[in-house]
């Protein structure tokens, strides 16, 4: 993580374009254009997000408007994550993305960049360096109904005792340890978070939380399939019957998406997730959801 305390604020002059690390205030704007883009953010994405590198979110400015944003959020002195690379539908076509891009991206110093690309976007990220790595499919719909219960796996609420646990797992499955991050995402207001248990050890967690859509469930790691499908069911059953769920799923999973099929959620939409460097190293095999599309 990098947060530069009471360094100056940087600023990048381009044209009539001002570019400055963002306020959470600014940012809750940015969050809002992002939902009238149908990414779908979670309602409370931006509180816990925000605190992990408060110097990563950028945003321009021309005549005292907020018309730009993009984001660069070290994790570590290894990996970042660039997302909400937005322009305001006003004022695209006018190179005001790109000179946002420049003035944020060197942020990220020497790591590696991950990022979620929409197709149109995809050559956009290439000729800036980076390589495709594999689909996200965005799954969506009204569950169908629980399947068959694991006889050795349970669910329980995630409480202070299983904070070290959990955090050890979610290492295993994200890039970085961001156990600060994970602290705010599980206790949020809205979210509810599980963990399966099996012989007192921890074999998985999932997190739901609302957006401005239904519900979205991110991160959800497990295990085995069998584990996922025990978190999976316990979370959509506490957002209420009629609930829509949605969850991102890397596109390797192939048993992430035999578990959002079985429950009767379709594709909706899809990403290619990019990287500017060495793929950084995560347990693909226990993820069956990850947290964002726009902050990794």
């Amino acid at each position: 993580m990098s947060a530069l305390g009471n360094a100056p604020e940087p600023q990048h002059e381009t044209g009539e374009l001002t570019v400055t690390t963002a306020t959470l205030d600014d940012w809750h704007q940015v969050a809002r254009w992002a939902a009238d883009e149908e990414w779908n953010p979670g309602r409370g994405d931006t509180a816990c997000f925000h605190p992990t590198d408060p110097a990563g979110f950028f945003v321009g400015r021309r005549a005292g408007r907020t018309v730009s944003a993009v984001s660069v959020v070290n994790y570590s002195d290894a990996y970042a994550f660039l997302g909400y690379y937005l322009v305001h539908p006003d004022h695209r076509g006018q190179g005001l993305g790109l000179a946002t891009w420049r003035a944020a991206v060197p942020h990220a110093g020497a790591r590696t960049v991950g990022l979620d690309a929409v197709p149109a976007q995809q050559s956009t990220y290439e000729r800036a360096g980076f390589t495709p790595a594999y689909e996200t499919v965005r799954y969506g719909g009204r569950p169908a109904g629980p399947g068959t219960p694991s006889p050795d796996a349970a669910t329980v609420p995630v409480t202070g005792a299983h904070l070290d646990a959990v955090t050890d797992y979610d290492r295993r499955c994200f890039p970085a340890d961001r156990p600060a991050f994970v602290t705010r995402w599980l206790s949020a207001p809205g979210h509810t978070a599980r963990a399966v248990l099996r012989d007192g050890a921890l074999a998985g967690y999932g997190v739901i939380r609302p957006a401005r859509t239904g519900h979205r469930i991110g991160p959800l790691f497990a295990d085995t399939p069998e584990d996922a499908e025990t978190l999976f069911d316990a979370l959509a059953a506490s957002a209420g019957p009629d609930a829509e769920i949605f969850l991102d799923i890397p596109g390797p999973r192939d048993a992430a998406r035999a578990l959002a099929t079985a429950r009767g959620l379709t594709p909706r939409s899809h990403t290619v997730r990019m990287y500017n460097g060495p793929i950084p190293p995560a347990d693909q095999e226990r993820t069956f959801a990850i947290t964002s599309l726009e902050l990794g």
